[in-house]
């Protein structure tokens, strides 16, 4: 007998998921309880879906699964997340439950990587400067003076702050460039495979020596503003700042009063709050490339953790091991 499914999430942010390809092969492997997904876990009808699933397939706006929703789906076995971190859904005491938890964390962070080599791309090669002067100046006068100044992507330094896997991935991706790459992560130790991509050094040494400073950091009480005034002190003149991770792991006011002084930019697509605050000079300062977190899958490319979800309940239901479990001790490591 096929063990039956159930989808909580916020149908309005998770279209692309799945396509009917992917609800084929899920049904070959499950029976679907309910196709519309759960958006809350408290009427009589999502309760009825609770009671038959044994497993949940969660998504972005999925309701907090906490031990009340747990001890209303009594054959519950596993939770499959179609998108990135579960740590802000989940209460760790499910786990006493038996519950098995799986996430598609690494099938989003291809796209970020993706953004990633692109911001820094173009950033090295002053790409956002370059449209505005054009615009100003369509003689192309002062955008040939800025050509003269070095610029590019040619033996220049990036520096990654923090081994995450976006971290290692962006790393693998510059190898195929003449960069430079260096790594800031306190938990990387020699041997570690990241290390043939990129050079372990300080965080000090990161802010200080590279071109290009991307961020890929987990939020934790640790690493709140952990980038601060002093850090972005140490970038050279004309740097470029990428934060793609969380806006809590920098000092906001300390980037935004080095931005102001002209002398470094910035591509930002995640900020602390969520939205900035009306006024905020990220909308209008010309040295920053501000975007509306969506570094991650988009559109199409959330095809990719439906995808991922549905090859996790394939090797569940075979019996074999889970290659993306989300373990207890993990939880509040995750970004």
């Amino acid at each position: 007998m096929k063990p039956k499914v159930g989808f909580a999430m916020a149908a309005d942010k998770t279209k692309y998921v799945f396509d009917a390809a992917a609800l084929e092969r899920l049904a070959a492997v499950c029976t679907v309880v309910r196709a519309e997904p759960l958006e809350e876990f408290e009427s009589a009808g999502a309760r009825a879906v609770l009671g038959e699933i044994d497993i949940l397939i969660t998504g972005w706006g999925c309701p907090a699964i906490t031990a009340a929703v747990v001890a209303a789906a009594p054959n519950l076995k596993l939770i499959a997340h179609a998108a990135g971190t579960v740590k802000y859904m989940i209460e760790p005491s499910i786990y006493a439950s038996g519950i098995a938890v799986t996430h598609a964390a690494d099938a989003n962070a291809v796209p970020v990587a993706e953004f990633t080599l692109a911001a820094i791309l173009f950033s090295n090669k002053r790409m956002f400067e370059l449209r505005d002067r054009y615009r100003a100046d369509p003689a192309r006068i002062s955008s040939y003076a800025l050509t003269n100044e070095p610029i590019g992507n040619y033996h220049r330094t990036v520096g990654l702050v923090g081994a995450s896997r976006i971290g290692r991935k962006v790393a693998r991706l510059l190898k195929a460039f003449d960069f430079t790459v260096l790594l800031s992560d306190p938990f990387v130790q020699a041997g570690d495979p990241v290390t043939e991509d990129a050079e372990l050094v300080s965080l000090e040494q990161v802010m200080a020596r590279s071109d290009v400073v991307s961020i890929h950091a987990p939020s934790l009480p640790s690493t709140r503003g952990m980038i601060g005034a002093r850090h972005f002190r140490l970038m050279q003149d004309g740097a470029c700042f990428i934060n793609t991770a969380r806006g809590a792991v920098v000092d906001e006011a300390a980037m935004i009063a080095e931005l102001q002084t002209g002398r470094i930019h910035a591509v930002i697509d995640v900020t602390e709050p969520e939205i900035p605050v009306a006024g905020s000079p990220l909308y209008t300062l010309p040295n920053v490339f501000l975007t509306p977190h969506v570094a991650g899958a988009v559109g199409t490319e959330r095809l990719r953790l439906g995808q991922l979800a549905i090859a996790e309940i394939e090797r569940f239901v075979a019996g074999e091991r889970l290659e993306f479990a989300v373990e207890p001790e993990l939880l509040e490591r995750l970004a």
